[in-house]
């Protein structure tokens, strides 16, 4: 386990978490921020990167699991993302769409929040948004993000305008 909330384990992603992550990334409705489903090449994928990251950083994606069932509800975690012309230190999130609605990404966000700043000793974290994604801006702000900046990424042959949110450390980070 790398963080624990109130209700949620934060925990490395592993290959048995495969079939919930294509719950999440197969899901059209989930996934209409990245122009549609993935396939279950693309989800391998995106597991394998997140296995990297941990090997690379020390952290990545992580699993975010429901205490209450055990069950892994979505992810959530730090990860070095490309804005502009450099590399900036995000929190991402993206959960099953089952589990929308009940703060659970705002609570396993502001504890990844507090582990950049506690831990990893960094100066500011930004989550990058893409414009359209209304309730994942409302978790940034939630988490004390304020807009910073906006930038068009091209990604499945589309541009897309994103912003990026960014909190900065400065005393305590609740």
């Amino acid at each position: 386990m790398i963080l624990e909330t109130e209700r949620l384990y934060l925990r490395e992603m592993n290959q048995g978490d495969f079939h919930s992550l294509c719950e999440i990334l197969q899901d059209e409705e989930t996934m209409y921020a990245y122009e549609g489903a993935f396939s279950s090449q693309e989800v391998q994928e995106w597991l394998d990167r997140q296995l990297a990251r941990y090997d690379k950083w020390g952290f990545g994606l992580w699993a975010v699991v429901l205490k209450e069932t055990g069950a892994l509800i979505g992810q959530c975690g730090l990860t070095m993302q490309p804005w502009k012309d450099q590399e900036v230190l995000e929190i991402g999130y993206l959960f099953n769409r089952s589990y929308w609605h009940n703060g659970y990404a705002a609570e396993a966000a502001k504890a990844c929040k507090e582990y950049a700043f506690q831990v990893l000793k960094a100066k500011e974290v930004c989550s990058i948004i893409r414009d359209i994604n209304a309730a994942s801006r409302q978790v940034a702000v939630r988490n004390g993000m304020t807009k910073a900046d906006s930038w068009i990424k091209y990604y499945k042959g589309v541009d897309m305008p994103h912003d990026r949110f960014v909190v900065y450390a400065i005393g305590d980070c609740s």
